[in-house]
């Protein structure tokens, strides 16, 4: 029987920072959990920075991830947007890192297409596919339902390039 694998995807913001989770046994996968890691403008960027990561490693520890994946490029508002998101997004990147989960990166553009099979699908569509093809029958925040997906492509891409 083919090992388990237990992948931890990141959708990481600066105020929001989706996380979801999948188990896969060769070609059954399955939901473990997922969920939104807030944080407050109003706070100090650094301790937005580390409230990310301590929560992020609560999941790690309460879960036990065998790797993570992110989307390694991002589209932000402005130039500061980007700053703040790509700081979130190495504050997610360092958490794993720290506790030993290799992390992979894919592109928007192959989220989408693990998950619908189209490379330029509407976030929507991608919702409701990964929602479909985990069984998961209740509405998703969306920064978790991006995070899923990212687990997904992780899963069924493995073997492909990365």
């Amino acid at each position: 029987m083919a090992p388990s694998r237990r992948i931890l995807g990141i959708d990481p913001g600066s105020q929001c920072t989706g996380y979801g989770i999948v188990d896969v046994r060769g070609n059954d996968m399955s939901p473990v959990a997922w969920g939104v890691i807030h944080t407050h403008p109003s706070v100090p960027f650094p301790d937005r920075l580390y409230h990310i990561h301590a929560k992020l490693a609560e999941v790690i520890l309460l879960h036990k991830p065998t790797e993570a994946a992110v989307e390694n490029v991002f589209l932000a508002r402005n130039a500061a947007s980007a700053l703040k998101l790509g700081h979130a997004r190495g504050a997610a990147i360092v958490t794993c890192r720290a506790h030993g989960i290799p992390v992979h990166e894919y592109s928007a553009k192959e989220i989408k297409m693990a998950a619908t099979g189209y490379g330029a699908a509407p976030k929507e569509q991608v919702e409701g596919m990964v929602c479909r093809l985990l069984g998961i029958r209740e509405a998703l925040p969306p920064d978790a339902s991006d995070a899923l997906a990212m687990a997904f492509c992780r899963a069924v891409t493995r073997d492909l390039s990365k």
